[in-house]
């Protein structure tokens, strides 16, 4: 295991630990002050089945902390519907033939999210039966306790799993604001106990029509006021369990979207020769979509941004060059993938517009284009960082750049060309106009200006349309404004120089890249490039 993997599994285990320590407050308090007017034993002389049920409690929240881990991910991944898994299965079966990576990810996916839904209702039957088991006498005894209460807490866990899945709680995420551990954990409290509240009202409602389906042995034949009791009971211990998973759901968060400092320490010999070999590594060698690169991202991009660490950004305009390169490849890779992405679902949404039969003639199964723009914006905040980044750097490097390696390099052509690439993508997927005609181009012979249709504009309006209020409309006007703020960051800074070009007419040269970008055409780069020196660019 190398040193950047060991980041993520001792953030794990430090969850454990806190995990542990406010689930055993939460079982004491309980025990010994909500549930002390219905236990008929002294709740503070230790006992074996005390001490089995503490022990229960912690083991099925150590199951649920494991799923929850398991499950999440910095980002929405897409998970195989169970038609998908079955089509899969048969298709396996029948041809033999290997399935396509993307199928096997979105069916382990799928797969965790069973295993969390599993586990939640195991950690609930047991939890709430921990809980409760000292007032067994209130439940017509043992069998009665884990009869009713039991399939009670199963129902509840099963519930708040299929919630957890849906609500799409899984995704990590980031904080706009970095605040210090206890802050965060602080600011997360009241949230997280107005949550357990509905949730235990809701699981308590829902887990009350099971027991019409429970055999006679199992129902309660009690007075009304037992009865009562037993409703109490088992509403304070299914809201304690709830309490429990919601808390430990807001750690999780806070725990794993901290900022981690990928730099030795300041005044090592390390800091002296490369301080920025940690942060590069895990940048090009994590998994893509790990939480790791999403951490080393988020320490890039505040690296960029803020003055704090100016020794560390320093280090990027070291006098070879290569350092920097480096840390511009990796800003720049997912914005490339991000106007890839789009190109290839805006031209294969114009063709199946132009082709009805094709589009009618596809299968259920199959994704669409439209599938593939929300595929697009997966890497969403990675794109937000890089952007952020890219930007404050090249904008730094006016002023910190005393080797003039940003130039040289060619690196501001490249950050340039790209961030206008895929902000001409995204705009186009927006459903704006993004051509600038010559005024020649659309005149006929009698002077009569003709107007042609865009029809990939048309379709994918369409498609934006019927998203309108949705995840994927919203993310696609956030990342343009991010994207016009990141290249008005850069063209603020030198705006002196791109005018100088402009007027010298090496405006194309100095500032867009030679080969075909990502996205677009040359001249279109150059025909934006000279709205936002104008700031006409909106």
């Amino acid at each position: 295991m190398s040193s950047t993997d060991i980041i993520v599994k001792n953030r794990f285990l430090g969850f454990l630990i806190w995990q542990w320590i406010h689930s055993t407050a939460i079982f004491i308090i309980f025990k010994t002050i909500f549930l002390l007017p219905f236990i008929t034993a002294n709740p503070f002389t230790p006992s074996l089945v005390g001490c089995l049920a503490f022990l229960a409690f912690h083991l099925t929240l150590l199951l649920f902390s494991a799923s929850v881990f398991i499950v999440a991910s910095p980002q929405p991944d897409r998970a195989a519907s169970p038609l998908e898994i079955a089509l899969g299965l048969v298709r396996l079966v029948l041809t033999s033939s290997e399935s396509t990576p993307d199928f096997r990810h979105r069916a382990k996916i799928s797969l965790s999210f069973v295993l969390l839904v599993t586990s939640c209702a195991l950690s609930g039957f047991v939890s709430v039966v921990s809980l409760c088991w000292a007032n067994s006498d209130a439940f017509d005894g043992v069998l009665g306790l884990i009869g009713r209460v039991g399939l009670k807490g199963f129902a509840c866990g099963l519930l708040y799993g299929l919630y957890y899945v849906f609500k799409k709680r899984w995704v990590l995420e980031f904080p706009i604001i970095q605040r210090p551990l206890f802050f965060s954990f602080k600011m997360g409290l009241p949230s997280a106990i107005r949550q357990a509240l509905k949730l235990s009202s809701v699981a308590y409602l829902f887990s009350t029509l099971l027991v019409v389906f429970l055999p006679d042995q199992f129902k309660s034949h009690r007075t009304v006021g037992k009865f009562i009791v037993e409703q109490v009971i088992f509403y304070i211990g299914s809201f304690a369990v709830f309490l429990c998973w919601e808390l430990s759901h807001h750690l999780h968060q806070v725990l794993h979207t901290k900022r981690f400092v990928f730099a030795p320490p300041k005044g090592s010999a390390a800091a002296e020769t490369n301080p920025s070999e940690p942060l590069l590594a895990a940048l090009e060698e994590s998994t893509l979509g790990s939480l790791l690169q999403y951490l080393a991202y988020l320490d890039l991009c505040m690296v960029c941004e803020n003055n704090v660490d100016t020794w560390r950004r320093a280090a990027f305009f070291e006098e070879t060059g290569e350092t920097y390169k480096r840390v511009v490849a990796v800003c720049l890779r997912p914005l490339e993938h991000l106007a890839s992405k789009l190109g290839e679902g805006l031209e294969s949404c114009s063709v199946d517009n132009s082709n009805q039969l094709s589009h009618q003639l596809r299968s259920p199964t199959d994704s669409g284009p439209d599938s593939k723009f929300y595929e697009s914006f997966n890497h969403f905040q990675l794109c937000v960082w890089s952007a952020r980044a890219v930007a404050s750097l090249t904008a730094h490097s006016h002023k910190e750049d005393r080797f003039g390696v940003a130039q040289l390099s060619g690196s501001n052509a490249a950050v340039i060309s790209t961030l206008l690439s895929c902000l001409l993508a995204v705009e186009m997927f927006m459903g704006k106009k993004t051509n600038l005609p010559s005024p020649h181009h659309l005149m006929g012979p009698a002077g009569i200006k003709w107007a042609t249709p865009n029809t990939r504009r048309e379709a994918v309006r369409g498609i934006i349309n019927k998203k309108k209020g949705g995840p994927l409309h919203s993310k696609a006007y956030s990342m343009a404004d991010i994207l016009r703020t990141s290249v008005y960051c850069i063209v603020s800074a030198f705006h002196d120089e791109m005018l100088a070009s402009a007027k010298s007419g090496v405006l194309d040269k100095d500032w867009v890249i030679s080969s075909k970008p990502h996205y677009g055409t040359r001249e279109l780069l150059l025909q934006k490039l000279r709205l936002f020196l104008d700031f006409r660019a909106i």
